[in-house]
C-alpha cells in the first residue's frame, strides 16, 4: 500500500511547488520586468516623492472645487472592490441613483456616470463630456473661467485605440493643483 501512496505524494509535493511557488514568482518576475510601472500600482507622485494616487484606481474627492470620479459601490476600497450588483428594476439602485443626483450640484439632466458604479467599483476614468458637466460646479467654486477648466479637460482627454474617448480624474484634479494659473485664482 505504501508503494502506492508514495508516488501520489511525490507527484502532490512536485506540483505544489510548481503550481503554488515557481509558477508565481516566474510570472512576478516576468511582470516586473516587462511592466515594472503597472507591477508597482502606477503611483503618481508629486515633485517631493510622495503618492498622490494610481492613475489606475479611483478615489474620492470632498469638495465642489474637485471633479468627482463616478460613486463607489465599496467607498473606494481596493480589497473589496465590486459593483453594486443592483439590478436596473431594482427601488435600491433608483433611489441610490436619485439620491446621488441630489447631491450634484448643476444643470440636469445628471450624467449616467455620475450617479452610477463601474463594474469594479474603481474605475478612475469618465467620459469628456461627464467631466465637462462638472466644469460650472467647479469654476464657481474657484473663481475659475469655465472655459480654463474646458481646456483642461480637453488636454487630459485620452483616446485610446478602441472604444471612447476618457479622462482621468486624478489627473485632472492634480492639474488644478500643479497648474499655478489654475491654483492661484
Amino acid at each position: 500500500m505504501l508503494d502506492s501512496i508514495r508516488p501520489a505524494i511525490a507527484i502532490l509535493a512536485l506540483m505544489t511547488l510548481l503550481t503554488g511557488v515557481a509558477y508565481p514568482l516566474a510570472v512576478t518576475g516576468v511582470v516586473q520586468v516587462a511592466f515594472p510601472d503597472q507591477a508597482a500600482g502606477s503611483l503618481v507622485r508629486d515633485d517631493a516623492g510622495q503618492v498622490r494616487g494610481s492613475r489606475l484606481i479611483a478615489q474620492a474627492f470632498d469638495g465642489d472645487q474637485w471633479f468627482q470620479p463616478r460613486p463607489s459601490a465599496v467607498d473606494y476600497a481596493t480589497v473589496a472592490s465590486a459593483a453594486s450588483n443592483l439590478s436596473a428594476g431594482n427601488p435600491k439602485l433608483r433611489a441610490r441613483i436619485e439620491q446621488a443626483s441630489a447631491n450634484l450640484s448643476g444643470q440636469a439632466p445628471v450624467p449616467m456616470q455620475l450617479v452610477t458604479t463601474s463594474g469594479s467599483g474603481l474605475d478612475p476614468q469618465l467620459s469628456p463630456e461627464a467631466a465637462a458637466w462638472q466644469i460650472p460646479r467647479i469654476a464657481q467654486a474657484r473663481g475659475l473661467a469655465e472655459v480654463e477648466l474646458l481646456r483642461l479637460v480637453e488636454a487630459h482627454s485620452e483616446r485610446p485605440l478602441f472604444g471612447p474617448a476618457v479622462v482621468n480624474v486624478l489627473a485632472l484634479n492634480l492639474a488644478l493643483v500643479d497648474n499655478p494659473v489654475l491654483s492661484a485664482q
